[in-house]
Protein backbone atom coordinates (compact mmCIF):
# COMPACT_ATOMS: atom_id res chain seq x y z
CA UNK A 1 0.00 0.00 0.00
CA UNK A 2 2.94 2.35 0.64
CA UNK A 3 4.32 2.18 -2.98
CA UNK A 4 0.25 2.66 -4.35
CA UNK A 5 0.27 6.05 -1.99
CA UNK A 6 3.64 6.52 -3.50
CA UNK A 7 2.38 6.21 -7.23
CA UNK A 8 -0.87 8.09 -6.60
CA UNK A 9 1.14 11.16 -5.13
CA UNK A 10 3.12 11.00 -8.26
CA UNK A 11 0.45 11.33 -10.40
CA UNK A 12 -0.75 14.45 -12.49
CA UNK A 13 -4.15 13.79 -10.87
CA UNK A 14 -3.01 14.37 -7.18
CA UNK A 15 -0.85 17.71 -8.35
CA UNK A 16 -3.44 18.87 -10.40
CA UNK A 17 -4.22 23.19 -9.95
CA UNK A 18 -6.98 24.99 -11.61
CA UNK A 19 -3.94 26.94 -12.87
CA UNK A 20 -3.17 24.47 -14.46
CA UNK A 21 -6.33 24.01 -16.08
CA UNK A 22 -6.28 27.28 -17.21
CA UNK A 23 -3.06 26.91 -18.81
CA UNK A 24 -4.23 23.78 -20.89
CA UNK A 25 -7.14 25.65 -22.25
CA UNK A 26 -4.38 28.69 -23.23
CA UNK A 27 -2.44 26.18 -24.90
CA UNK A 28 -5.72 24.42 -26.77
CA UNK A 29 -6.81 28.12 -28.13
CA UNK A 30 -3.09 28.52 -29.23
CA UNK A 31 -3.39 25.43 -31.10
CA UNK A 32 -6.84 25.90 -32.35
CA UNK A 33 -5.93 29.26 -33.98
CA UNK A 34 -3.02 28.10 -35.54
CA UNK A 35 -4.68 25.73 -37.66
CA UNK A 36 -8.40 26.69 -37.68
CA UNK A 37 -7.38 30.64 -38.37
CA UNK A 38 -4.52 29.85 -39.33
CA UNK A 39 -2.78 32.60 -37.48
CA UNK A 40 1.15 32.17 -37.29
CA UNK A 41 0.67 28.12 -37.07
CA UNK A 42 4.67 27.64 -37.35
CA UNK A 43 4.88 29.61 -33.96
CA UNK A 44 1.14 29.04 -32.23
CA UNK A 45 1.52 25.09 -32.47
CA UNK A 46 5.15 24.64 -30.80
CA UNK A 47 4.34 27.45 -28.45
CA UNK A 48 0.54 26.08 -27.91
CA UNK A 49 1.75 22.05 -27.36
CA UNK A 50 4.61 23.85 -25.13
CA UNK A 51 2.08 25.03 -22.88
CA UNK A 52 0.80 21.03 -22.85
CA UNK A 53 3.95 19.85 -21.86
CA UNK A 54 4.95 22.35 -19.17
CA UNK A 55 1.29 22.44 -17.51
CA UNK A 56 1.07 18.57 -17.23
CA UNK A 57 1.17 18.49 -13.27
CA UNK A 58 4.03 16.84 -11.46
CA UNK A 59 5.38 15.97 -8.38
CA UNK A 60 7.97 18.82 -7.66
CA UNK A 61 11.19 19.12 -6.16
CA UNK A 62 11.67 15.46 -5.37
CA UNK A 63 14.85 15.10 -7.76
CA UNK A 64 12.34 13.90 -11.25
CA UNK A 65 14.03 16.31 -13.42
CA UNK A 66 11.20 16.70 -15.72
CA UNK A 67 10.24 20.25 -15.25
CA UNK A 68 11.72 23.12 -17.54
CA UNK A 69 12.59 24.90 -14.26
CA UNK A 70 14.27 21.93 -13.02
CA UNK A 71 18.39 21.76 -12.91
CA UNK A 72 19.77 19.02 -14.85
CA UNK A 73 16.01 17.97 -16.77
CA UNK A 74 16.03 18.30 -20.79
CA UNK A 75 13.72 20.61 -20.97
CA UNK A 76 15.92 22.88 -19.21
CA UNK A 77 18.85 22.84 -20.94
CA UNK A 78 16.79 23.38 -24.09
CA UNK A 79 15.70 26.24 -22.59
CA UNK A 80 19.13 27.25 -22.05
CA UNK A 81 19.21 28.63 -25.34
CA UNK A 82 16.51 31.41 -24.34
CA UNK A 83 17.76 32.51 -21.18
CA UNK A 84 21.04 32.64 -22.60
CA UNK A 85 19.68 34.43 -25.54
CA UNK A 86 21.29 31.91 -28.02
CA UNK A 87 18.33 31.40 -30.04
CA UNK A 88 17.55 34.77 -31.43
CA UNK A 89 20.43 35.94 -33.23
CA UNK A 90 19.80 32.18 -35.31
CA UNK A 91 16.49 33.30 -35.68
CA UNK A 92 17.39 36.59 -37.19
CA UNK A 93 20.14 34.63 -39.48
CA UNK A 94 17.49 32.86 -40.72
CA UNK A 95 15.34 36.29 -41.29
CA UNK A 96 17.95 37.68 -43.09
CA UNK A 97 18.28 34.94 -45.58
CA UNK A 98 15.14 34.84 -46.63
CA UNK A 99 14.30 39.09 -46.99
CA UNK A 100 14.80 41.29 -49.73
CA UNK A 101 15.38 44.60 -48.98
CA UNK A 102 14.45 45.69 -52.23
CA UNK A 103 11.26 47.51 -51.35
CA UNK A 104 13.32 49.88 -48.79
CA UNK A 105 16.31 50.48 -50.77
CA UNK A 106 14.17 51.95 -53.73
CA UNK A 107 12.37 54.30 -51.41
CA UNK A 108 14.34 54.50 -48.14
CA UNK A 109 12.17 57.67 -46.71
CA UNK A 110 9.82 54.55 -45.74
CA UNK A 111 12.60 53.38 -43.45
CA UNK A 112 11.21 56.17 -41.49
CA UNK A 113 8.00 54.45 -40.68
CA UNK A 114 9.67 51.35 -39.24
CA UNK A 115 11.26 54.03 -36.86
CA UNK A 116 7.96 55.70 -35.65
CA UNK A 117 6.49 52.56 -35.21
CA UNK A 118 9.03 52.22 -32.28
CA UNK A 119 7.49 54.85 -30.17
CA UNK A 120 5.26 52.23 -28.72
CA UNK A 121 8.36 50.82 -27.14
CA UNK A 122 9.54 53.92 -25.30
CA UNK A 123 6.38 55.17 -24.23
CA UNK A 124 5.25 51.40 -22.82
CA UNK A 125 8.88 51.57 -21.09
CA UNK A 126 7.59 54.43 -19.69
CA UNK A 127 3.81 53.07 -18.68
CA UNK A 128 5.70 49.97 -17.24
CA UNK A 129 7.81 52.29 -14.80
CA UNK A 130 4.95 54.39 -13.30
CA UNK A 131 2.88 50.59 -12.71
CA UNK A 132 5.89 49.98 -10.60
CA UNK A 133 8.06 47.78 -12.81
CA UNK A 134 12.54 48.21 -12.14
CA UNK A 135 13.69 50.11 -15.02
CA UNK A 136 15.02 46.63 -16.65
CA UNK A 137 11.88 45.26 -16.90
CA UNK A 138 9.92 48.24 -17.84
CA UNK A 139 12.65 47.68 -20.60
CA UNK A 140 11.79 44.27 -21.28
CA UNK A 141 8.05 44.36 -21.45
CA UNK A 142 8.58 47.83 -23.63
CA UNK A 143 10.17 45.94 -26.62
CA UNK A 144 6.63 43.67 -26.89
CA UNK A 145 5.61 46.73 -29.02
CA UNK A 146 7.78 45.99 -31.75
CA UNK A 147 6.14 42.87 -32.55
CA UNK A 148 9.41 40.68 -33.05
CA UNK A 149 9.39 37.81 -30.57
CA UNK A 150 13.40 37.46 -30.65
CA UNK A 151 14.17 40.49 -29.67
CA UNK A 152 11.60 40.86 -26.82
CA UNK A 153 12.84 37.64 -25.86
CA UNK A 154 16.49 38.45 -26.18
CA UNK A 155 16.03 41.83 -24.38
CA UNK A 156 14.70 39.83 -21.74
CA UNK A 157 17.32 37.74 -21.17
CA UNK A 158 19.84 40.72 -20.41
CA UNK A 159 17.83 42.69 -18.43
CA UNK A 160 14.87 40.96 -17.01
CA UNK A 161 15.39 36.67 -17.01
CA UNK A 162 12.92 36.10 -14.36
CA UNK A 163 9.44 37.88 -16.94
CA UNK A 164 10.86 35.89 -19.96
CA UNK A 165 7.95 33.22 -20.25
CA UNK A 166 5.54 36.01 -19.74
CA UNK A 167 7.38 38.24 -22.21
CA UNK A 168 7.70 36.02 -25.03
CA UNK A 169 4.17 34.68 -25.02
CA UNK A 170 3.25 38.30 -25.00
CA UNK A 171 4.86 39.03 -27.74
CA UNK A 172 4.76 35.95 -30.12
CA UNK A 173 0.65 36.11 -29.42
CA UNK A 174 0.65 39.18 -30.26
CA UNK A 175 2.10 38.60 -33.67
CA UNK A 176 0.37 35.99 -34.31
CA UNK A 177 -2.84 38.29 -33.68
CA UNK A 178 -1.94 40.85 -36.40
CA UNK A 179 -4.85 40.70 -38.45
CA UNK A 180 -6.63 40.85 -35.63
CA UNK A 181 -5.37 43.67 -33.84
CA UNK A 182 -4.11 46.21 -36.60
CA UNK A 183 -6.89 46.52 -39.36
CA UNK A 184 -9.59 48.16 -36.47
CA UNK A 185 -6.62 50.61 -35.54
CA UNK A 186 -5.66 51.60 -39.44
CA UNK A 187 -8.99 52.40 -40.35
CA UNK A 188 -9.87 54.42 -37.07
CA UNK A 189 -6.54 56.67 -38.50
CA UNK A 190 -7.13 57.07 -41.59
CA UNK A 191 -9.71 58.09 -44.07
CA UNK A 192 -11.19 55.95 -47.20
CA UNK A 193 -9.24 58.57 -49.48
CA UNK A 194 -6.14 57.92 -47.89
CA UNK A 195 -6.60 54.13 -48.26
CA UNK A 196 -6.82 54.30 -52.21
CA UNK A 197 -3.57 56.16 -51.84
CA UNK A 198 -1.70 54.88 -54.91
CA UNK A 199 2.03 54.79 -54.80
CA UNK A 200 4.06 54.65 -57.56
CA UNK A 201 6.38 51.08 -58.50
CA UNK A 202 9.16 50.83 -56.60
CA UNK A 203 12.47 51.68 -58.53
CA UNK A 204 14.61 48.71 -59.77
CA UNK A 205 17.89 48.00 -57.16
CA UNK A 206 20.99 47.01 -58.51
CA UNK A 207 23.09 43.93 -57.41
CA UNK A 208 25.88 46.25 -56.15
CA UNK A 209 23.26 48.30 -53.83
CA UNK A 210 22.10 44.73 -52.56
CA UNK A 211 25.44 43.35 -51.59
CA UNK A 212 26.16 46.70 -49.73
CA UNK A 213 23.38 47.13 -47.93
CA UNK A 214 24.14 44.40 -45.07
CA UNK A 215 27.65 45.76 -44.58
CA UNK A 216 26.91 49.48 -44.55
CA UNK A 217 23.66 48.63 -42.38
CA UNK A 218 25.43 46.51 -40.08
CA UNK A 219 28.35 49.28 -39.53
CA UNK A 220 26.12 52.46 -39.03
CA UNK A 221 23.60 50.38 -36.74
CA UNK A 222 25.88 48.66 -34.98
CA UNK A 223 28.40 51.77 -34.53
CA UNK A 224 25.06 53.60 -32.94
CA UNK A 225 23.83 50.70 -30.95
CA UNK A 226 26.61 47.89 -30.03
CA UNK A 227 24.09 45.77 -27.77
CA UNK A 228 22.10 45.21 -30.63
CA UNK A 229 25.05 43.28 -32.35
CA UNK A 230 24.07 39.55 -31.96
CA UNK A 231 21.02 40.51 -33.71
CA UNK A 232 21.56 42.65 -36.38
CA UNK A 233 25.37 41.10 -37.02
CA UNK A 234 23.56 38.00 -37.88
CA UNK A 235 20.61 39.39 -39.90
CA UNK A 236 23.05 41.40 -42.08
CA UNK A 237 25.07 38.72 -42.34
CA UNK A 238 22.21 36.29 -43.59
CA UNK A 239 21.51 38.91 -45.85
CA UNK A 240 24.81 39.00 -47.15
CA UNK A 241 24.27 35.22 -47.85
CA UNK A 242 21.31 35.85 -49.77
CA UNK A 243 22.55 38.48 -52.14
CA UNK A 244 25.93 37.55 -52.77
CA UNK A 245 25.23 34.90 -55.08
CA UNK A 246 28.27 32.20 -54.25
CA UNK A 247 26.73 31.09 -50.93
CA UNK A 248 23.47 29.46 -52.30
CA UNK A 249 23.74 26.63 -49.85
CA UNK A 250 24.69 28.42 -46.62
CA UNK A 251 21.68 30.52 -47.18
CA UNK A 252 19.11 27.94 -48.20
CA UNK A 253 20.27 26.28 -45.03
CA UNK A 254 20.04 29.55 -42.83
CA UNK A 255 16.53 30.25 -44.54
CA UNK A 256 15.26 26.76 -44.24
CA UNK A 257 16.48 23.77 -42.30
CA UNK A 258 18.11 26.23 -39.59
CA UNK A 259 15.95 28.52 -38.93
CA UNK A 260 12.68 25.96 -38.62
CA UNK A 261 14.90 23.84 -36.06
CA UNK A 262 15.44 26.87 -33.68
CA UNK A 263 11.53 28.01 -34.44
CA UNK A 264 10.85 24.46 -33.30
CA UNK A 265 12.91 24.41 -29.85
CA UNK A 266 12.40 27.99 -29.03
CA UNK A 267 8.36 28.03 -29.72
CA UNK A 268 8.48 24.57 -27.63
CA UNK A 269 10.65 25.98 -24.89
CA UNK A 270 8.85 29.28 -24.21
CA UNK A 271 5.71 27.41 -24.43
CA UNK A 272 6.42 25.03 -21.65
CA UNK A 273 7.98 27.43 -19.25
CA UNK A 274 4.64 28.78 -18.57
CA UNK A 275 4.32 26.43 -15.69
CA UNK A 276 1.36 27.40 -13.98
CA UNK A 277 3.10 27.59 -10.70
CA UNK A 278 5.40 29.61 -11.66
CA UNK A 279 3.80 31.50 -14.60
CA UNK A 280 0.01 32.51 -13.48
CA UNK A 281 0.82 35.45 -11.32
CA UNK A 282 -1.03 38.78 -11.95
CA UNK A 283 2.40 40.39 -12.99
CA UNK A 284 2.25 38.51 -16.11
CA UNK A 285 -1.55 39.50 -16.52
CA UNK A 286 -0.08 42.85 -16.47
CA UNK A 287 2.65 42.28 -18.96
CA UNK A 288 0.08 41.02 -21.57
CA UNK A 289 -1.97 44.18 -21.19
CA UNK A 290 1.33 46.60 -21.36
CA UNK A 291 2.14 44.18 -24.31
CA UNK A 292 -1.04 44.76 -25.86
CA UNK A 293 -1.37 48.63 -25.57
CA UNK A 294 2.43 48.86 -26.58
CA UNK A 295 1.59 47.09 -29.98
CA UNK A 296 -1.30 49.25 -30.47
CA UNK A 297 0.69 52.54 -29.78
CA UNK A 298 3.46 51.12 -32.41
CA UNK A 299 0.95 50.38 -34.87
CA UNK A 300 -0.79 53.84 -34.80
CA UNK A 301 2.79 55.50 -34.66
CA UNK A 302 3.42 54.23 -37.69
CA UNK A 303 0.21 54.95 -39.62
CA UNK A 304 0.16 58.77 -37.71
CA UNK A 305 3.87 59.54 -38.87
CA UNK A 306 2.54 58.71 -42.89
CA UNK A 307 0.04 60.65 -42.63
CA UNK A 308 2.90 63.32 -41.36
CA UNK A 309 5.32 62.81 -43.97
CA UNK A 310 2.45 63.43 -46.52
CA UNK A 311 1.87 66.94 -45.61
CA UNK A 312 5.51 67.39 -47.08
CA UNK A 313 4.62 65.15 -50.33
CA UNK A 314 3.38 66.08 -53.70
CA UNK A 315 1.78 63.81 -56.37
CA UNK A 316 2.64 60.47 -56.73
CA UNK A 317 5.19 60.85 -53.55
CA UNK A 318 2.60 60.91 -51.37
CA UNK A 319 2.28 57.43 -49.45
CA UNK A 320 -0.65 55.18 -48.30
CA UNK A 321 -0.72 55.82 -44.69
CA UNK A 322 -1.63 52.65 -44.22
CA UNK A 323 1.68 51.43 -44.81
CA UNK A 324 2.74 52.90 -41.77
CA UNK A 325 1.18 50.08 -39.65
CA UNK A 326 3.88 47.86 -41.62
CA UNK A 327 6.71 48.86 -39.45
CA UNK A 328 5.89 47.18 -36.57
CA UNK A 329 8.57 44.43 -37.41
CA UNK A 330 5.87 41.20 -37.47
CA UNK A 331 7.50 39.88 -41.11
CA UNK A 332 5.56 39.86 -43.34
CA UNK A 333 2.03 39.65 -41.93
CA UNK A 334 1.95 43.18 -41.10
CA UNK A 335 3.04 44.00 -44.26
CA UNK A 336 -0.12 40.96 -45.24
CA UNK A 337 -2.50 43.04 -43.57
CA UNK A 338 -2.01 46.57 -45.27
CA UNK A 339 -2.30 44.79 -48.70
CA UNK A 340 -5.73 43.25 -47.41
CA UNK A 341 -6.96 46.42 -46.37
CA UNK A 342 -5.94 48.03 -49.52
CA UNK A 343 -7.07 45.31 -51.75
CA UNK A 344 -10.44 45.77 -49.86
CA UNK A 345 -10.55 49.89 -50.48
CA UNK A 346 -9.63 49.24 -54.64
CA UNK A 347 -9.20 46.01 -55.85
CA UNK A 348 -5.90 47.27 -58.21
CA UNK A 349 -4.31 49.02 -55.56
CA UNK A 350 -1.38 46.35 -54.47
CA UNK A 351 0.31 47.63 -51.37
CA UNK A 352 2.43 44.64 -50.56
CA UNK A 353 5.91 45.88 -51.88
CA UNK A 354 5.71 49.39 -50.39
CA UNK A 355 4.54 48.12 -47.01
CA UNK A 356 7.81 45.41 -46.94
CA UNK A 357 10.04 48.03 -46.92
CA UNK A 358 8.96 49.89 -43.13
CA UNK A 359 8.01 46.16 -42.21
CA UNK A 360 12.02 45.04 -42.78
CA UNK A 361 13.13 48.36 -41.39
CA UNK A 362 10.88 47.79 -38.64
CA UNK A 363 12.87 44.74 -38.07
CA UNK A 364 16.49 46.92 -37.85
CA UNK A 365 14.60 49.57 -35.62
CA UNK A 366 13.27 47.20 -32.91
CA UNK A 367 16.95 45.28 -32.47
CA UNK A 368 18.85 49.10 -32.15
CA UNK A 369 15.51 49.90 -29.70
CA UNK A 370 16.88 46.94 -27.40
CA UNK A 371 20.42 47.70 -27.67
CA UNK A 372 20.05 51.29 -26.87
CA UNK A 373 17.63 50.35 -23.60
CA UNK A 374 20.42 47.98 -23.03
CA UNK A 375 23.25 50.79 -23.28
CA UNK A 376 21.57 53.27 -20.71
CA UNK A 377 20.32 49.81 -18.43
CA UNK A 378 22.94 47.23 -18.35
CA UNK A 379 25.14 47.68 -15.04
CA UNK A 380 28.85 48.36 -15.82
CA UNK A 381 30.94 45.34 -14.40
Amino acid sequence: MDGVTQFLRFTSFANFTWGHLVMLAIGCLFIFLAIKKEYEPLLLIPIGFGILIGNIPFFENVGLQIGIYEEGSVLNYLYFGVTKGIYPPLIFLGIGAMTDFSALLSNPKLMLLGAAAQVGIFLTFMAALVLGFTQEQAAAIGIIGGADGPTAIFLSSRLAPELIGAIAIAAYSYMALVPVIQPPIIKLLTSKEERVIRMKPPRSVSKLEKILFPIVGLLLTTFISPGALPLLGMLFFGNLLKESGVTKRLSDTASKAMIDIVTILLGLTVGASTQATTFLTPQSILIFVLGAVSFAIATAGGVIFAKVMNLFLKGDERINPMIGAAGVSAVPDSARVVQSLGLKEDSSNYLLMHAMAPNVSGVIGSAVAAGILMGFLLKAV
